[in-house]
């Protein structure tokens, strides 16, 4: 797991949270995902109200420049930002085990085919945990994702 862990007033946490985050986002964080609750709201998926506001929580903290093309661009990676963003949450009481899965896993799909051909042993840790889940999360999981990608926006570059 990535140990970024950005402060709150730090120059990274700030510019993902209001700017565009990277070429696979229009809008910083905030933006998206008052975006991404849109889209969840407009299908529907009521019971992804609660993910689709915590889903990114982990992501200003998480914010670093991997490549030359992040500092080119002036964008942000997110690695593992997922699994920060279930850490934050995982002891809230109010917060449903679901919602906690939904969070934590919301990345899991895309996590799955970019490692299959980038990180062999991440794919297969990645792997198991999709085998772990049961049917009605995989579906789940799908939906959601189809609403985070929406609330992206169209891509850049």
């Amino acid at each position: 797991m990535h140990k970024i862990r950005n402060k709150f007033y730090s120059r990274p946490f700030l510019e993902s949270l209001f700017f565009t985050q990277n070429k696979w986002h229009q809008h910083g964080v905030l933006l998206h995902t008052l975006r991404v609750l849109y889209y969840v709201v407009k299908k529907g998926y009521y019971g992804f109200i609660p993910a689709a506001i915590m889903h990114d929580f982990g992501k200003p903290v998480t914010a670093f420049r991997k490549d030359a093309e992040d500092f080119e661009f002036h964008e942000y990676s997110f690695t593992d930002h997922e699994e920060v963003s279930y850490n934050i949450i995982k002891n809230w009481s109010f917060v449903s085990n679901y919602t906690k899965n939904l969070v934590r896993y919301h990345y899991l799909i895309r996590d799955i085919k970019k490692s299959k051909t980038e990180d062999l042993d991440r794919y297969a840790k990645k792997k198991k945990i999709w085998e772990s889940l049961d049917d009605d999360m995989h579906k789940d999981l799908e939906l959601f994702l189809l609403c985070d990608d929406l609330g992206k926006g169209k891509k850049r570059r």
